[in-house]
């Protein structure tokens, strides 16, 4: 019973530590740019990661509601980020793809975050940054 106790509460502790993280995680998004959320800069991130892809890839990848998608790329479309083109393999769908502008701000935001997460690390040991990544990988990896 004792065994139970303690994984029961290692989770809760995984679970307060992540919710902060993306607490965290929202704020910082705003100091990178005051207009854009976390959720659509995530979005300009895969966009162009991707080199285009139609909203309802978003919706799926990210889980997301597509009209919180639709928000979203609205708000990336207004600050000149996104632009729709039409799917030459399907005239019925939409590409998305970022536009000059969009991927200034995301090289931006990128190198932000990076000097952030350095700094972060920056009394950690190489082990134990390489562990946390590997941990982080088997989490974000699909249920069974």
């Amino acid at each position: 019973m004792e065994r139970q106790s303690a994984r029961t509460e290692a989770i809760r502790t995984i679970q307060r530590e992540l919710t902060a993280f993306a607490r965290r995680a929202r704020g910082r998004a705003a100091e990178l740019h005051p207009n854009l959320t976390l959720v659509a800069s995530s979005i300009l991130d895969l966009v162009i990661e991707r080199d285009g892809c139609q909203a309802a890839d978003l919706a799926d990848y990210f889980l997301l509601d597509k009209s919180t998608v639709s928000r979203q790329l609205a708000a990336l479309e207004r600050e000149g980020y996104l632009v729709k083109e039409v799917d030459p393999a399907n005239r019925r769908n939409h590409l998305l793809r970022a536009t000059a502008a969009g991927k200034r701000v995301a090289r931006e935001a990128e190198r932000r975050r990076a000097a952030a997460f350095t700094e972060r690390f920056s009394t950690w040991d190489d082990a134990d940054v390489r562990r946390l990544a590997e941990y982080l990988v088997r989490y974000n990896e699909p249920s069974p």
